[in-house]
């Protein structure tokens, strides 16, 4: 009888990127394909954002019973049940314009935000899993190039999506990233342990909450951090540079995956931005904490005030304020990111990772959603310079709550 291969854990580490890298161009495609077609299409930007809500909502929803299902299942179901949902959200899209109604597509996006956020969870997780307590320099380079890696495809998806839709289409483009998932579903689902990171004693459904006190800060920090993001980013900015720029789909796609590439490499290097590029084994004063955490995002809270300033004293938001604010603010946020994806595995429990990172990532999804609703209202009522500004207000926020974290690292 034949047995399943086991793997290194840098194999399946390996393998998790993969299919994390994976999804991930579809996620970035997806997103821009909806954001750039529906525009096209007439929707106002308001409506737009609405075509998220339940997309951000089920993320919430996900995130929180994910990390319990996958102690239970294992990550690698969860994983590859997130790969295979995506997939039937992709299918759903491809009928006629006609029938692509508001309410058909929230519906459509919402088992795509189910699909995204187990897939997140489940590879963030896994990597706790893989590597002994002790190595927490080696968690903290993991965690940094699964992340950055991630986000520099994302920005490839971006582009990608606007290319397929001025090849293929919308229908077609669909069913490019449709074969692509499932060759990755297959080659995955065959290799990767189905034991990682299942609990020998099953939680209870109550253990869901965190009742650990960093896992709660760092995750109302995250809810901030991630909102002051989306709430530019999603709806506002790329509507802004074709409505008010008269910029192209191709052009928007193209800059703003230039844009989240450098934003992911500069994820990747946050261990020899923060200084802890060389920390190995038990060596935790090397490794970033509190200080780091408020440090990083005070400094972030900053730059939209200073593109509201230089817009105020060039008398508009200009392409060049514009342009040259998002890309400092990309790099500083990714440091950011990456911090609190490392410390969300430094504080989470050793054995049952995924219900500390499940129980964070909703709060991440929970920050997107506010950011998402925001983006889209705000900006249709009051314009650009308003999302930079509750944007600022938002990062004062994730600061002051940083300031809450331990010193030092809690006992397990």
């Amino acid at each position: 009888m034949l047995t399943k291969k086991v793997l290194s854990p840098w194999q399946q580490y390996l393998l998790v990127t993969l299919s994390y890298w994976s999804f991930t161009l579809t996620d970035g495609a997806l997103r821009m394909l909806v954001v750039l077609h529906f525009n096209s299409l007439g929707y106002s930007p308001f409506a737009i954002a609405m075509l998220f809500i339940l997309y951000e909502v089920c993320g919430v929803v996900t995130n929180l019973l994910g990390g319990w299902l996958a102690t239970r299942l294992g990550l690698n179901r969860t994983m590859h049940a997130g790969l295979l949902l995506q997939i039937v959200a992709l299918l759903m899209l491809t009928v006629p314009d006609e029938y692509l109604t508001v309410v058909y597509v929230m519906l459509a996006q919402a088992l795509s935000g189910i699909a995204k956020d187990l897939n997140k969870m489940s590879a963030k997780s896994a990597i706790k899993t893989l590597l002994p307590e002790e190595q927490q320099g080696r968690l903290y380079r993991w965690v940094a190039l699964l992340t950055g890696s991630k986000n520099a495809l994302k920005g490839v998806g971006f582009f990608m999506g606007a290319v397929l839709l001025q090849v293929f289409g919308f229908a077609g483009s669909l069913m490019v990233m449709t074969g692509l998932l499932a060759g990755v579903l297959i080659l995955t689902a065959s290799l990767i342990c189905s034991e990682l990171g299942q609990m020998k004693v099953k939680p209870k459904f109550r253990e869901i909450f965190s009742n650990s006190q960093p896992v709660n800060v760092l995750s109302a920090a995250r809810l901030f951090l991630f909102g002051a993001r989306d709430i530019w980013f999603v709806v506002a900015l790329p509507v802004y540079l074709q409505m008010v720029l008269g910029w192209e789909h191709t052009d928007v796609g193209t800059f703003l995956a230039v844009w989240v590439i450098g934003y992911g490499v500069v994820q990747a290097c946050a261990p020899m931005i923060t200084g802890a590029g060389k920390a190995s084994g038990g060596r935790a004063g090397m490794l970033p904490g509190k200080k780091a955490a408020f440090g990083w995002v005070l400094v972030l809270s900053a730059i939209p005030l200073l593109m509201l300033l230089a817009a105020d004293l060039s008398g508009g938001l200009s392409g060049e304020v514009l342009i040259s604010g998002l890309l400092i603010f990309g790099a500083v946020f990714a440091v950011n990111s990456s911090l609190h994806s490392y410390l969300i595995l430094r504080y989470a429990r050793t054995e049952g990772a995924s219900l500390d990172v499940g129980f964070y990532y909703m709060s991440n999804a929970a920050g997107r959603l506010l950011g998402t609703v925001l983006s889209g209202g705000v900006y249709q009522l009051w314009g650009l310079e308003a999302c930079l500004l509750v944007s600022a207000v938002c990062l004062a926020t994730a600061a002051v709550i940083s300031l809450k974290l331990p010193e030092t690292d809690p006992v397990a």
